[in-house]
């Protein structure tokens, strides 16, 4: 088994203060992935930061306080990959990856566009050229895992109220449409869709409103999965019991034994 996690920390050290590491010791996780840090790595000098038994990396955005990614991995890295070849978002710190053997495991944080149109554009420069790198992982001989926020609900039944946001980034049309498109002609699979699942499910709820009680969620965090791994997903679990951030943790079992 290859058990792997992926939270929006929605600021790591606030993830710490309400219970995460506690949480995450307990997961027996191979790799775990991390986003919107919010934070320079010279600011997690603490120890809870750097968990026993794994190879801990972090990448900052330049600007303080915004954006970051991280990945634990208990098996080092024969690599490490620090963005993807897009100084505009590479600066952002929206991408790490560690190159395993025979998998790789990338930490992603696709932009947001619900700020603006400055940034609804931005989202599309960002879709666009990651399109173009998801093409070059594709063609590698190793299994991979692209773990994070795309910020996009791809289909109604990924966020409760979805008529009402049809119009609303995160679940306009196009966004949808590069969705389909990645796990359509560029032949990517959500792993979470391959298992049977239960109504509403979501990994992201807003802090306005009693959005969280009420489970008037989206899911906006996916582990996608090149097409080796397609039947290799034994289990998805999204975790609820408590709250580190405005998402939750999404851990998902692999039938993969590592370095076979």
């Amino acid at each position: 088994m290859f058990r792997v996690i992926s939270l929006n920390a929605n600021g790591i050290r606030a993830a710490a203060r309400k219970g995460f590491f506690d949480w995450l010791k307990k997961q027996d996780a191979d790799v775990v992935c991390i986003q919107e840090t919010k934070a320079q790595v010279h600011q997690l000098d603490d120890e809870v930061f750097s968990p026993s038994g794994y190879h801990c990396y972090y990448e900052d955005a330049e600007k303080k306080g915004y954006s970051g990614t991280a990945v634990y991995t208990r098996h080092e890295p024969k690599k490490i990959i620090r963005g993807y070849g897009d100084a505009e978002f590479d600066n952002e710190g929206r991408y790490l990856e560690v190159q395993l053997d025979g998998v790789n495991v990338v930490s992603l944080y696709l932009p947001s566009g619900s700020s603006g149109d400055v940034r609804q554009e931005a989202k599309y420069r960002c879709l666009a050229s990651f399109e173009e790198h998801m093409k070059k992982l594709y063609r590698r001989r190793s299994e991979t895992i692209i773990c994070g926020d795309w910020n996009i609900a791809h289909k109604e039944v990924d966020l409760k109220n979805w008529k009402s946001n049809k119009k609303n980034s995160g679940f306009l049309p196009e966004e949808r449409a590069w969705l389909d498109k990645v796990f359509g002609e560029l032949k990517w699979t959500d792993a979470f869709r391959t298992r049977d699942q239960e109504p509403h499910e979501y990994t992201w709820w807003s802090n306005r409103g009693r959005a969280w009680d009420n489970n008037v969620g989206w899911r906006l965090d996916y582990q996608v999965i090149t097409p080796g791994l397609k039947d290799k997903v034994t289990r998805t679990a999204i975790y609820r019991d408590e709250r580190f951030s405005d998402h939750a943790p999404i851990t998902m079992d692999y039938d993969w034994v590592y370095g076979r």
